[in-house]
Parts: structure tokens; C-alpha cells; sequence
């Protein structure tokens, strides 16, 4: 097969670059970075060098393609003139645009976990709003992945627990929360983006049910603080932080208010309802121990 893959080789693109080219497929990478070029030819995968947000560009080389996947980049949460909503509207109709003038009949998007509240989810809404953008697709067989909290995150508290010797957000102690590993969502996606499919789909991947308890105890006995606490703190106090550090206010609210819908269990509600039938391989002790290793540096 001919796939298009957007997403550069970041932590998930590359990969899934890696797996599908294996497989034989003929495989085609975007990056808006010239210098990422020689990289992506030395897995053997076709570089185009180009901006999502030009619509000719990305029409272009979706043309041909038999699958594309497409994801929201991540955004810098320290401008302060960044309006997160406007700018995924703008890049959900790009990628429409490109998709109907190219002619692709088979799209596998990265969503999220909580993807299907229209409200009171914080950043995660905009997960929603893409896939409400790009269902308005006509003829085009669409997996949404929705994966789950990537263990990755869990590098932003390393300055906490150092600091402060805890970990504190708007959830935490005997919450309920599903960690994935970004190997295993590449190693999902290339399953999907070959497998036939008519109409719409909604895929969960994850690799561990915990609580952030057991999270914070398995990071602390890697880290030498067995004891290390996962503790909540309210909305405000959550914000005000994020606000100090710099972010973007909206972007501190929303960040707080997806928090605090992980602790009121609605994020994951339709995850539960919906759970994978297989977990992926990467369980949290394996990555704690990376954790341990960033923790040193």
C-alpha cells in the first residue's frame, strides 16, 4: 500500500514509519523540517518537506495514496496569542480539503481519550472538534484512535517531585488512569490504516490500568522516594501554577479542566465502556525505568 503519514518522527511517527515500512508498504512522511529529510529516507520512507497548513501541498501528496493518517501537532502552550481552537478548525478543514481533492478513501486519525465529550474536557475538546471536522467527510472509511495518557507525561513532574517531593494535580491518589506507550499506539495504527473498513470507527489503545497511587509508588521506588505521593489540588491552585510557569492562560484553564475531569471520571467513562481487547506490551514499571533515567539527568 501507498501510505501518507503526517506527524513528522516524532515520538509516534517514527515508529510507525519503521513497522509499515517493514511490512513493504510504500511509505511517505511529512515534515515541515528540511533537515528531518535525510532521516526519514534512512528508514527507507519517502520525505515530503511541507506545511500542513498549506492546502496544495498536502493535497498533493495525499494524491495516489491507497490510506493517510493524520494527527493534531502539539501546540506551544507558552504563546500567549495561540488560540488552540481556532488554529485545530483551521488545520481539521486543511486536512478535508486535501483529502476530498486527493481522492484518499482511507484515513486513520490520532485523537484521544475523551474524545467523545462535546464539553467540559478541557484541551481534550479539541480532539472532539477534529473528529466532528473531519466527519464530514463523504466516502471515506475513517478510524479514530483514541489513545489513553501517554507515560511521556509523566516527565513533566520530574521538576516537582524534585522540588516539592510529590506529585500534585486537579487528579491524583486512588484515581483511576490508563497509561499508554507511544510504540504501542504506532504498533495499533499499523494494524488499522491496512485493515479494509466501510464507514466510521473508534479504536482505544493503552497499555496499563492503574491508579495514580500505584503510579507514583512504582516511579518512587525507581527514584529512590518509595514514598512519593500523587496528591489532588483544586482547579485554581492547578492554574494559577501552570500560569506562573508562563502558559498561555486559556491553555492553563483548559489543562486544569482536563484534569479535573480525569478525577470526575468522565475522560475515561466511554474508554471503560469501550476497553481494547488487547493492551499494548509497554508496561509502567518498564517505563519507569526510562523515568528513572531523566529523573537523574
Amino acid at each position: 500500500m501507498k501510505i501518507v503519514l503526517t506527524g513528522s518522527l516524532g515520538h509516534i511517527g517514527k515508529p510507525l514509519a519503521q513497522e509499515l515500512v517493514q511490512k513493504g508498504h510504500e511509505v511517505t512522511v511529512i515534515s515541515t523540517k528540511p533537515e528531518k529529510q535525510a532521516a526519514i529516507e534512512a528508514l527507507d520512507a519517502t520525505a515530503a518537506i511541507g506545511s500542513i497548513e498549506d492546502v496544495d501541498f498536502l493535497a498533493t501528496t495525499f494524491t495516489g495514496a491507497d490510506a493517510v493518517y493524520t494527527m493534531l501537532p502539539p501546540g506551544d502552550y507558552l504563546n500567549s496569542s495561540l488560540d488552540l481552537v481556532a488554529e485545530c478548525r483551521k488545520l481539521g478543514d486543511n486536512f478535508v480539503q486535501a483529502i476530498e481533492r486527493s481522492g484518499v478513501k482511507r484515513l486513520v486519525h490520532l485523537s484521544s481519550i475523551g474524545a467523545h465529550l462535546e464539553k467540559g474536557s478541557g484541551l481534550i475538546v479539541l480532539h472532539h472538534e477534529m473528529e466532528v471536522i473531519l466527519n464530514k467527510l463523504s466516502d471515506v472509511a475513517i478510524t479514530f484512535m483514541r489513545p489513553t495518557g501517554f507515560y511521556y507525561n509523566l516527565y513533566g513532574y520530574i521538576p516537582m517531585i524534585k522540588n516539592m517531593g510529590y506529585i500534585a494535580s486537579t487528579y491524583g491518589g486512588d484515581d483511576k488512569v490508563v497509561w499508554v506507550a507511544p510504540v504501542d499506539i504506532a504498533a495499533a495504527i499499523a494494524e488499522e490504516i491496512v485493515t479494509p473498513l466501510v464507514g466510521r470507527k473508534v479504536r482505544y489503545v493503552a497499555s496499563e490500568e492503574t491508579t495514580c497511587n500505584e503510579t507514583a509508588r512504582i516511579l518512587g521506588e525507581v527514584i529512590g522516594k518509595p514514598d512519593l505521593k500523587w496528591i489532588i489540588i483544586t482547579n485554581e491552585q492547578m492554574q494559577s501554577g501552570l500560569e506562573a510557569a508562563g502558559m498561555n492562560p486559556k491553555i492553563a484553564a483548559g489543562l486544569a479542566e482536563m484534569y479535573a475531569c480525569a478525577h470526575n471520571g468522565a475522560l475515561s467513562e466511554d474508554y471503560f465502556r469501550n476497553r481494547p481487547a488487547v493492551m499494548g506490551k509497554v508496561k509502567l514499571v518498564e517505563f519507569a525505568k526510562e523515568f528513572a533515567t531523566a529523573f537523574k539527568q
